[in-house]
């Protein structure tokens, strides 16, 4: 966890597209935490290659201090809410540095790989490891996956999880949703409702179809989410993990 307010001197370049236009090209990047978890690009004037529009103040940041917002105006066309300022920030070097809205614009790259959701942070390491764990998941007491052949998920933060091959795991319990999720680290994770005795767990399970390379042991593999409901247990070598 990092503390909010921290500003880094950011190390990789870094760009954002707008239908192919592009908004920023910086080798100098301030790598900022306003919150704990996610760090967010703050970028020098100059390089920024499109014109910023103001349009008022924003709302005030704990760890940031007040804000200004910014408009972006791009070939023919305006991007609202793209930018903002925090002109008052305690960091001297973030005042006149413009923070990019991430969902603004359509492609982010770090070097010459695209980026998704939100930048890398430095600290958050991803491991996937094969295990020979017995893990078995239940709903009511109802067996719903059983597997010696998981690959367990450490992730900076986060408790482990637990991915299952889908031949042990009854895929007749679980119906596909529309919920997506996107994850810088992982890739992009469709969901299951898992339905038992006539209940349904809403989106207790997840799979990362075609991880990003760091993740891609854990390709097509289930995960479930027993934080879902107090009936959805997951038991590794006869015990429930702890966070």
């Amino acid at each position: 966890m990092i503390a909010p307010g921290t500003v880094q001197q950011g190390l990789k370049r870094v760009r954002a597209f707008s239908s192919g236009e592009l908004v920023v090209d910086s080798r100098a990047p301030l790598l900022v935490w306003e919150h704990p978890y996610v760090p967010e690009y703050f970028f020098p004037a100059a390089d920024l290659k499109v014109e910023l529009r103001p349009t008022g103040t924003g709302p005030a940041s704990a760890a940031l201090g007040v804000s200004e917002l910014f408009d972006a105006l791009l070939a023919g066309r305006v991007v609202p809410g793209a930018a903002r300022r925090h002109p008052e920030a305690g960091v001297v070097a973030l005042r006149d540095a413009y923070a990019l809205t991430w969902s603004a614009f359509d492609t982010w790259m770090e070097e010459d790989e695209i980026v998704f959701t939100h930048p890398r942070s430095p600290y958050v390491r991803v491991d996937a490891l094969s295990s020979s764990r017995h893990v078995i998941v239940t709903v009511a007491g109802a067996v719903i996956a059983d597997s010696h052949r998981p690959v367990v998920l450490y992730e900076t933060g986060l408790v482990p999880r637990y991915y299952l091959p889908q031949v042990d795991v009854r895929m007749d319990r679980l119906i596909p949703t529309a919920t997506v999720t996107h994850c810088p680290y992982k890739g992009t994770a469709t969901y299951w409702d898992l339905a038992v005795e006539g209940a349904t767990i809403r989106d207790a399970a997840w799979c990362y179809r075609t991880p990003l390379p760091e993740s891609v042991k854990v390709a097509g593999l289930v995960a479930f989410w027993p934080e879902k409901s107090p009936d959805l247990h997951i038991t590794v070598d006869g015990q429930e993990p702890t966070a």
